[in-house]
């Protein structure tokens, strides 16, 4: 199917080729019939990308200075990885999308196929959407009217906030498409609106909605405008729907506001704030947050938790349905917005005049009656060069990991690259195409069933991680499985059972035994005849409890997900079975859970305590390994700089980045499936470190 991509690094807009999205639980699978640019957002987006290093820096002083950090405690090449993979990964485009639902997904309930719904699906021609952030159309509303649905519901969230009574007079800053349909609602809900503009066909489509409204460019005072207009009282409330870098707006809201008014920041200003705007006559302000309560909240996006009707009246879908049903009954009229049609295929020229003409509105882009909706996509047609490769490989997982370090680590053994799968199949297809892959698809039982695939990699969310593993050992398929292995017992056994029967290689991605500095401490250890005592300092920094790490569910929480490394990186430096695990949280914040120390106990006597710490601060290194034994002392600093002490000759090893084995892991991975024979790790040590990371987090909990 045809998607439209934004490039972030090249400024490059394409009408790209990627497989159709596959269905998922909660989730509607839509047919698009059109699709609406979001002028303001989408001109932001590719005037950023067109823009040079030193503009984008400059417009983001905050990821500059988390950049800089990076580099002072990792290292210039690693940070320079990180940053070029993030810009290399470009941007779905647009979120105002009508279509057809073609399929349902599990758990989906008050939909059906056949249904014309909206959605804040991307440009695409299929589009995958979680429920709560769908709507049904009325028949009585074109497509073509119900693409400007999200955002109507943006300034209708915006006025909720405000909220203007009937008669009050209300004051609309910036007339683009968020302006002029809060303008349309504010008259519909019996309030005397105002409203300023730069551009003179925006003012006067705004009076032709019914409010009284001035062109900036013609040095009109907005402050005294809004004055006069309010009977020197000072308006009531003011919507903010600009989009500009300037405090000004603000500044002048505050101005012609009366005592004790409201300001609503819907569009994107400076905010530079004059205390003595606000605290002379008591001003509220509060920014606006997208369609509504739930808009980026997991449960309600993606789980379909809705809130109660009772408590919440006004969620992000039932601003959508209240939008949707005003254009029913004619109190908006999207008609006059609509300044241009371009075809999908044309998206690129329309693009082109978003850029240069900035007195455009809604500018819609229309699909074919076809679409491919086939989960699968494969590189433009040309001489096939295929690697000769013991290892032929499928890759499940698309993300900034994945595509950062993995699938790089896996092109330099020059295994060859078969199929590479991602749910969206967009970044199958941006990932495919990067590296070479003959076939991207978004469902993973393709790469199951493909025989002429005979090893898997998993890089996708940790729920997924066991029913994928048995999957792949199922279809006979050696396994290279990020971490952890499994979520629970049950998992982890029924993992076991399936790989004591396919006689498959299976690894997990404890990266950090295969690290040269690793090497180097195993073997300065190896004449040892008494146990050690290690201690792994993490300062693994704050995640907000909402995050999908911190979800049960999904990331099965840091211990489980991330503390495992660290478990393995000691047990390897052993060589031998845990014993005993205990662990204790910090209490008293929202860090309680993941604020831990690990005590760890092995068969010869040798002890382990990884402190696990999200209270930190991000200037200091991450990574601090300390090991002590017989009277000597090793110190391995962020996987950078090792120190000996009492190792005769040997007292330092420095690399000029982070050396964390990521390659050195993916290298012996694809040896080993090669040239056969033993496994790098065994099961009991996989098995091992996992049931130590549950019995870890189990602690963390009182249980």
């Amino acid at each position: 199917m045809k998607q439209i991509l934004q490039n972030i690094k090249t400024g490059r807009t394409e009408v790209a080729d990627v497989p159709a999205p596959a269905v998922t639980p909660g989730n509607l699978l839509i047919k698009t019939s059109c699709s609406l640019i979001s002028a303001g957002t989408e001109r932001m987006l590719v005037d950023f990308g067109r823009s040079g290093w030193i503009k984008k820096a400059r417009s983001q002083p905050d990821r500059v200075r988390q950049v800089m950090e990076k580099m002072r405690t990792d290292g210039i090449r690693a940070t320079v990885e990180t940053v070029r993979t993030k810009l290399d990964q470009p941007l779905p485009l647009g979120y105002s999308n009508a279509g057809v639902v073609i399929e349902t997904g599990p758990e989906v309930t008050g939909f059906k196929a056949g249904d014309r719904v909206v959605s804040n699906g991307p440009h695409a021609e299929i589009v995958s959407v979680p429920r709560n952030l769908c709507a049904k159309i009325p028949d009585s509303v074109a497509d073509e009217a119900a693409v400007f649905t999200v955002l109507g519901a943006i300034g209708l969230q915006g006025i909720r906030l405000a909220g203007p009574d009937l008669g009050e007079s209300v004051c609309v800053m910036g007339l683009g498409l968020v302006g002029l349909i809060t303008v349309q609602l504010l008259c519909a809900g019996g309030c005397r609106v105002i409203g300023f503009d730069f551009d003179e066909n925006k003012v006067k489509l705004a009076g032709q909605s019914g409010a009284e409204a001035f062109c900036l460019s013609k040095n009109t005072d907005p402050v005294r405008t809004a004055m006069n207009f309010s009977g020197g009282r000072g308006v009531d409330a003011v919507l903010i729907t600009a989009a500009t870098s300037s405090s000004e707006p603000v500044h002048q809201a505050a101005q012609m506001s009366r005592k004790r008014g409201r300001i609503v920041l819907v569009g994107v200003t400076g905010l530079e704030l004059s205390r003595a705007d606000f605290y002379e006559k008591e001003l509220s302000f509060q920014v606006s947050c997208s369609y509504g309560p739930g808009r980026y909240d997991t449960a309600y996006e993606q789980k379909g938790q809705d809130y109660p009707h009772g408590f919440v009246r006004w969620t992000a879908q039932r601003n959508f349905e209240a939008v949707l049903d005003l254009m029913a009954r004619g109190r908006i009229d999207t008609g006059p917005l609509i300044t241009d049609r371009f075809s999908l295929e044309s998206a690129g020229n329309a693009y082109a005049v978003l850029v240069r003409d900035r007195s455009r509105l809604g500018m819609l882009l229309t699909y074919p009656g076809t679409a491919d909706t086939k989960p699968v996509g494969k590189k433009k047609a040309g001489p096939e060069k295929k690697t000769e490769s013991a290892v032929r490989a499928g890759m499940i997982g698309a993300g900034s990991f994945a595509s950062a370090v993995l699938i790089p680590a896996l092109e330099k053994t020059g295994a060859r690259l078969v199929s590479i799968a991602s749910i969206d199949g967009t970044g199958a297809a941006v990932s495919g195409r990067k590296f070479g892959f003959e076939q991207f698809v978004s469902n993973p039982n393709l790469i199951f069933e493909n025989r002429d695939i005979n090893t898997v990699f998993i890089a996708t969310p940790h729920n997924t991680h066991a029913s994928l593993v048995t999957a792949a050992l199922s279809a006979g398929k050696h396994v290279f499985v990020e971490k952890p292995l499994a979520m629970n017992e049950e998992e982890l056994a029924a993992i076991q059972k399936v790989f004591e029967k396919a006689g498959r290689h299976l690894m997990v991605g404890f990266n950090r035994r295969f690290s040269p500095f690793a090497a180097r401490m195993k073997h300065l250890l190896a004449d040892r005849t008494e146990p050690i005592a290690a201690v792994y300092t993490v300062n693994a920094g704050f995640v907000p409890p909402d995050h999908w790490t911190r979800d049960p569910e999904t990331g099965g929480g840091r211990i489980i997900g991330e503390a495992c490394h660290f478990i393995d990186f000691i047990l390897f430096l052993t060589g031998r079975r845990i014993s005993d695990v205990q662990a204790m949280a910090m209490g008293g914040n929202d860090a309680a859970d993941d604020t831990v120390t690990i005590t760890l106990r092995f068969e010869d006597g040798s002890t382990g305590t990884v402190h696990y710490f999200t209270n930190g601060n991000r200037q200091v290194p991450k990574e601090n390994i300390q090991v002590f034994s017989e009277g000597r002392v090793l110190v391995l600093d962020n996987f950078r700089t090792l120190r000996a002490y009492g190792f005769g000759r040997f007292k330092k090893m420095k690399t000029p980045g982070q050396e964390k084995g990521h390659r050195e892991e993916i290298d012996a991975f694809v040896r080993t499936v090669t040239a056969g024979g033993d496994p790098l790790m065994s099961w009991e040590d996989m098995a091992d470190v996992t049931r130590a990371a549950f019995r870890a987090a189990a602690c963390t909990q009182g249980k």
